[in-house]
């Protein structure tokens, strides 16, 4: 069976299945992730719901974002850094175009700086600066924005970039930032408007037929196999119902079936 294996015709068979259960592999693996991704989103969804925990339970300075507990409500206590304020331009609420209003805090478990997205104005007079002060907030966890390629004043920025942040600034840098939803003492002006945190996007859930499709796709692969495999004994041997009157000897020649004729 080997030899024969090893003619151009089974060589090039051999390649289409090959090709084929390649195929067919990424696409199970495609549909797992699917359905992964899905959990991750149903886990997302359930966020905001959890209870309120202090930051540092989730996160660490320089860790990477707990992409699960985007929008879970945090606590953080520290002092503002006013002299680090900074705006955030050509944002959106309420129908108005403004600035976001970031000041990052030291806070006070770690000593690492978090960024905290304190409210939104229409003018940057508006921003009133907080003192330095200690201040307890709670908010909403968010990852850091992509970098924006605009040209701003001083001052100001096109996105919260927290890795340009920590280029900028001495210290350690928590990879979040919060929508700050209270502060424990208010240290945040009437000018300036609080911004909601965004919505989850829930996604659909964990579905249990992607997982099944991943399945039937490695199934189809195996399958494949067994079928080129069975191609490839009939040719050698013959068909089923011709194996036991004649089978080829190793030169291809037939030889006569080891029946007994009475």
């Amino acid at each position: 069976m080997l030899r024969r294996l090893f003619t151009p015709r089974w060589i090039a068979l051999l390649v289409v299945l090959v090709v084929a259960m390649a195929a067919m592999g990424v696409a199970g693996l495609w549909q797992l992730n699917v359905a992964k991704d899905r959990g991750v989103n149903q886990e997302v969804a359930k966020a905001p719901t959890k209870p309120v925990v202090p930051i540092t339970t989730l996160i660490k300075p320089h860790q990477e974002f707990p992409g699960v507990e985007s929008s879970r409500r945090v606590t953080a206590t520290g002092t503002y850094e006013p002299d680090k304020q900074f705006l955030v331009a050509d944002r959106r609420l309420d129908g108005k175009t403004g600035y976001w209003v970031v000041t990052p805090m030291i806070e006070q478990s770690t000593g690492a700086r978090l960024v905290i997205l304190r409210g939104f104005v229409t003018d940057p007079a508006q921003a009133t600066k907080p003192t330095a002060t200690r201040v307890s907030v709670v908010g909403s966890l968010a990852p850091g924005e992509s970098p924006s390629t605009g040209t701003y004043p001083a001052g100001q920025l096109g996105s919260i970039d927290l890795s340009r942040l920590l280029n900028e600034w001495d210290g350690d840098l928590y990879n979040a930032f919060l929508f700050a939803i209270s502060e424990q003492p208010n240290a945040t002006d009437q000018s300036i408007t609080r911004v909601p945190p965004p919505p989850p996007n829930p996604g659909h859930g964990f579905r249990f037929v992607n997982l099944m499709y991943a399945f039937q796709w490695w199934a189809f692969a195996i399958f494949a196999v067994y079928v080129f495999w069975r191609m490839l004994r009939d040719e050698v041997y013959g068909p089923p119902a011709r194996r036991g009157a004649a089978r080829p000897d190793d030169n291809g020649s037939t030889a006569p079936s080891e029946e007994t004729h009475v």
